[in-house]
């Protein structure tokens, strides 16, 4: 009877481990999704960019950066902080993508370089329980999401050279190349990845999407005029026939 006691209290500790992880397991994919949505907004928000609203655009996409890592993210690391946190990798993963996605975006608009994973990580110390080691954006996910970011920076390109900002497009392009290079020397020595290598093809296309854009836009140079009126060396009207 001793051993069929200790056997029904075993098993009932496993089962209430069990019920609660997959509780919590709950929560961390709500907050996962609800980080997804606020952080496609900020894309949302910086993709309003151009030459006559920049600092109103970057100033709104920042401050609400700042609500979805104060307001959403700390209630991620609430729930996975003093946990093993890598068993639920998979149920937050998608979130922290989005968020770097986000983060990576919002920098490169704003002073036209990368956002490392230690300044991201930096900025979410302050959020973590002091007596307890702070949980940090893995490097798989930094990745992951760096590599959506040049989806981003892909459309952000052609509708910059449909306004007539192409030197701007131009920058994405060589940012852009710079990443895909980068990453090209660090997937072969990753884990099989199956994301890796989907989001790596989608990757390249992106940079051929906007080398050819540039591409075009160069060839087709002499075939755009400055806009009437206008002093900015980088709008442009295509086909309109010359002024005396």
């Amino acid at each position: 009877m001793s051993t069929e006691s200790s056997m029904k209290d075993a098993f009932s500790t496993y089962a209430d481990y069990l019920n609660n992880f997959n509780e919590k397991r709950e929560r961390v994919v709500k907050v996962s999704r609800d980080i997804t949505m606020n952080s496609k907004k900020v894309i949302f928000q910086v993709h309003r960019l151009s030459k006559d609203n920049k600092e109103e655009v970057l100033e709104k996409a920042g401050k609400d950066l700042e609500a979805v890592r104060d307001q959403h993210f700390a209630r991620l690391m609430k729930e996975l902080q003093g946990t093993d946190f890598w068993k639920l990798r998979r149920a937050y993963s998608p979130g922290v993508q989005e968020y770097v996605e986000a983060a990576t975006f919002y920098k490169f608009c704003l002073s036209g370089t990368l956002c490392t994973l230690d300044e991201i990580n930096t900025t979410l110390v302050p959020l973590s329980d002091p007596s307890l080691e702070p949980l940090q954006i893995n490097i798989l996910d930094y990745i992951l999401g760096l590599a959506d970011l040049t989806g981003e920076l892909m459309r952000m390109a052609i509708g910059r050279i449909s306004d007539g900002e192409i030197e701007f497009a131009q920058r994405i392009c060589q940012f852009v190349r710079q990443i895909h290079r980068e990453l090209m020397l660090v997937v072969p020595k990753m884990d099989d990845s199956y994301d890796m290598k989907s989001k790596m093809e989608v990757m390249l296309q992106s940079v051929i999407k906007i080398e050819n854009a540039c591409f075009s836009v160069h060839v087709r140079g002499l075939e755009y005029i400055p806009l009437l009126g206008d002093n900015a060396p980088t709008s442009y009207l295509l086909g309109a026939a010359d002024v005396e």
